[in-house]
């Protein structure tokens, strides 16, 4: 360690004055702030990160804030990461969709180390995120009957078509002498119920 003393000329003579009979700097550290903070927001979390030397990063403890881009920073709420990485995630559901935020950090030596021991750093540069929209429950099912009512019609549209047309088909049927030939007349019951296992499927999804 080291010893801090002041010296001064005080009324005329000279005093020694010990504030730190055993100073060791590595006690006594203030870091630089994190650098090149960057965010990706999306409709479920936001992804923030920022950079500090590569030497620091398992010795360091992180300290986040953020608010609405409009409000000030007494009204910000602090989030601290799980690890000693350099990043965090912020779950949608504490972000309003539609509005701006900003998010700072800032860092110093971590309370489980034993060597060093710092006081925080001062707040890095800031970066501004908006979560994603989420479409509304409303326009989803709203989305889904529209489908439904529309599939309606065409389904029983198709099914008419098919008996109208497998109807046409059986009159021009022929059987020959070295067997009988399928007729479409035949065949249309398993068309019928492939056809409206298809249409029981697609219902079944659109819902």
């Amino acid at each position: 360690g080291y010893r801090v003393s002041l010296q001064g000329n005080f009324f005329g003579r000279n005093h020694t004055y010990i504030t730190f009979p055993e100073y060791n700097p590595r006690k006594y550290i203030k870091l630089d702030p994190p650098l090149n903070i960057q965010s990706n927001a999306t409709a479920s979390k936001c992804q923030i990160w920022w950079s500090v030397p590569w030497y620091l990063v398992e010795i360091l403890q992180y300290e986040l804030q953020y608010k609405e881009y409009s409000m000030s920073w007494e009204t910000a709420l602090n989030k601290t990461p799980p690890s000693s990485l350099p990043q965090i995630e912020i779950e949608g559901t504490e972000l309003r969709s539609g509005i701006a935020y900003v998010a700072r950090v800032r860092c110093k030596v971590s309370e489980n180390e034993n060597l060093y021991h710092s006081q925080w750093s001062e707040w890095s540069q800031t970066t501004v995120f908006q979560r994603a929209g989420v479409p509304k429950l409303s326009e989803k099912i709203l989305n889904t009957r529209t489908m439904q009512f529309l599939f309606i019609p065409l389904s029983f549209g198709m099914l008419l078509y098919l008996f109208w047309n497998c109807k046409l088909s059986s009159r021009y049927c022929c059987f020959l002498t070295s067997g009988q030939k399928a007729s479409p007349a035949l065949t249309f019951p398993r068309q019928l119920l492939s056809f409206s296992h298809s249409i029981i499927c697609t219902m079944g999804i659109l819902r």
